[in-house]
């Protein structure tokens, strides 16, 4: 297998991209799913895509969550709570999930962030991914993550949306692959230790 991954970097690199999207894919019970190159920039991409407003958001997690939706246009609202492995962007069907994955996870009608940083379930080193139903969701996320760029050839393109250079590397996604093939079935969620901080300690974040 690891020789077969080999001989498609060397041909066709990207399709190594595509091979590990279908493989997380079919794993969580998503119809499709969108690599990126961290999970920052996956909920990023899903805050541009649905427009985000005012985002109610767990007032511990990791101090890129509110950045991203800043970044996007949107306000953010703190809320007490405690929560475990995922939580949602409220109101939007946006799940920060970089502390879950185990097998169906998928939540229908959502738009669910994966993070591979080293320190979470998938160790690639660096990566993200977004779980989707939303076919024509799917096309817009691809251009999005890749300055706008379709599938065809940069000279034959035409770029019609602002993108970003947030795509995910056909090393990492090789990666991604080899571990998965010894992946358990059934993961518990990270833990919240060592806890976040209250995010509204920072001068950034506050009123």
């Amino acid at each position: 297998e690891i020789l077969h991954i080999g001989e498609i970097m060397r041909h066709n690199p990207f399709e190594i991209v595509r091979m590990f999207e279908e493989t997380v894919a079919d794993y969580t019970g998503a119809p499709y799913a969108v690599s990126t190159d961290n999970c920052t920039d996956a909920l990023l991409i899903c805050c541009e895509y649905l427009g985000v407003e005012e985002v109610t958001i767990p007032a511990k997690t990791y101090l890129s969550v509110p950045q991203s939706i800043m970044h996007a246009g949107g306000k953010v609202k703190f809320r007490d709570y405690i929560w475990k492995g995922i939580y949602q962007l409220e109101p939007y069907p946006i799940w920060d999930a970089a502390k879950r994955l185990t097998s169906g996870m998928y939540i229908p009608g959502s738009f669910m962030c994966l993070s591979f940083h080293i320190k979470k379930h998938l160790k690639i080193g660096k990566g993200g991914m977004i779980l989707t139903d939303n076919k024509d969701a799917v096309e817009w996320l691809k251009k999005a993550r890749y300055e706008g760029r379709g599938v065809v050839k940069y000279h034959e393109d035409n770029i019609q949306i602002n993108g970003y250079n947030a795509y995910m590397s056909p090393e990492q996604a090789a990666r991604g692959l080899m571990l998965m093939q010894n992946y358990p079935e059934d993961m518990p969620d990270l833990p919240e230790e060592p806890y976040y901080r209250d995010l509204r300690e920072f001068d950034l974040f506050k009123d």
